[in-house]
């Protein structure tokens, strides 16, 4: 099983390599984004989009919408933990 986190763009970091900032709660890493990118998608294009990060990777892009739902239930399913 897997599990993705999801997170916002909010810069790029490295065109070449495909890297950007996702902040994630507060928190920013650096991940790849090569999964979300193509020539209608470039990475510039990509600031501000909602992924779905899973080890250092976006997945794929989802709504704003999704991130909350999903972000709501991470935070109810951490306070059993």
């Amino acid at each position: 099983m897997c599990l993705g986190i999801p997170g916002q763009i909010v810069e790029i970091t490295d065109n070449n390599n495909k890297l950007a900032i996702v902040n994630v709660g507060g928190v920013k890493r650096q991940v790849n984004i090569a999964c979300i990118v193509d020539e209608q998608h470039p990475p510039e294009a990509c600031i501000g989009d909602w992924v779905l990060v899973h080890v250092g990777f976006a997945m794929n892009r989802i709504n704003e919408q999704e991130a909350a739902e999903t972000l709501k239930m991470l935070e109810e399913i951490a306070t059993y933990i």
